[in-house]
């Protein structure tokens, strides 16, 4: 049951780095051409290797430094329109799976 939270997790946390990425570069950036917005997506990598390599630790901080993107998703898919709130829904219900996978692989990898 760990392994899939972890895959869960790691899964999530690769394509919300994508969707931020693609998002502010391609898809609906801010303004035309790409916007510096895209620079989102480093806070992300700060938890990859530990993520990657399991450290339980790791998805315990990862999973409060996800709630911004949840908070950011939540608010432009009420303010903005077209793609860009599509793409806003993906960003908050790929930090609600990160969130759920995170947690859960924190309790269950907890000692006994």
């Amino acid at each position: 049951m760990a392994r899939a939270a972890q895959a869960a997790a790691i899964v999530a946390l690769l394509a919300l780095m994508l969707l931020c990425l693609a998002w502010e570069l391609w898809l609906a950036p801010l303004r035309p051409g790409g916007s510096w917005l895209a620079l989102k997506a480093l806070p992300l990598a700060l938890p990859l290797a530990g993520v990657l390599k399991g450290k339980r630790y790791t998805y315990q901080w990862s999973s409060l430094l996800i709630l911004v993107y949840l908070a950011e998703g939540a608010t432009r898919a009420w303010s903005d329109h077209g793609l860009s709130r599509n793409l806003a829904l993906a960003e908050t219900a790929l930090s609600l799976g990160f969130f759920a996978a995170a947690v859960c692989y924190a309790r269950l990898s907890r000692a006994r």
